[in-house]
């Protein structure tokens, strides 16, 4: 477990990319934290940073999966916030993914019983005008 202490968003994408640079398929990396705390800018930033920084990286909220080529790797982008059921995951194809890419999950506990045990977990909270991140 590493704990990272950012004081604002700047050094929170220093982290997103540095973390990112690491990244090899397949992973799968469960973002956790409230609304508006910073999942999404992480995950776009791990995203610009393996396909290139002018790459339009669009919240999955409502697509629910995004899905991006980075030489030779494959990305997911999976917003669960709006899925209700767990068996949706597999229609989505979160389970394929998981298998086979770098695969990023904003609100993962209703895939908790898909995730692998070796998932690496984002906490990101609130720390004064910056951010508190626990990798685990």
């Amino acid at each position: 477990m590493k704990t990272i202490i950012t004081k604002d968003i700047a050094e929170t994408r220093a982290f997103a990319r540095e973390f990112a640079r690491n990244l090899r398929a397949p992973v799968t990396v469960a973002l956790h934290g409230d609304l508006g705390v910073g999942k999404s800018e992480i995950a776009r930033t791990v995203i610009q940073t393996l396909c290139g920084e002018n790459t339009v990286v669009p919240s999955p909220t409502f697509t629910l999966v995004q899905t991006y080529a980075a030489a030779d790797k494959k990305i997911s982008h999976f917003d669960l916030y709006r899925i209700v059921d767990a068996a949706e995951l597999v229609e989505i194809g979160l389970d394929y993914a998981i298998q086979n890419d770098i695969t990023l999950i904003e609100w993962p506990d209703i895939a908790a019983h898909m995730l692998p045990t070796n998932t690496i977990h984002i906490d990101i909270s609130e720390y004064g005008a910056g951010r508190k991140i626990i990798v685990r």
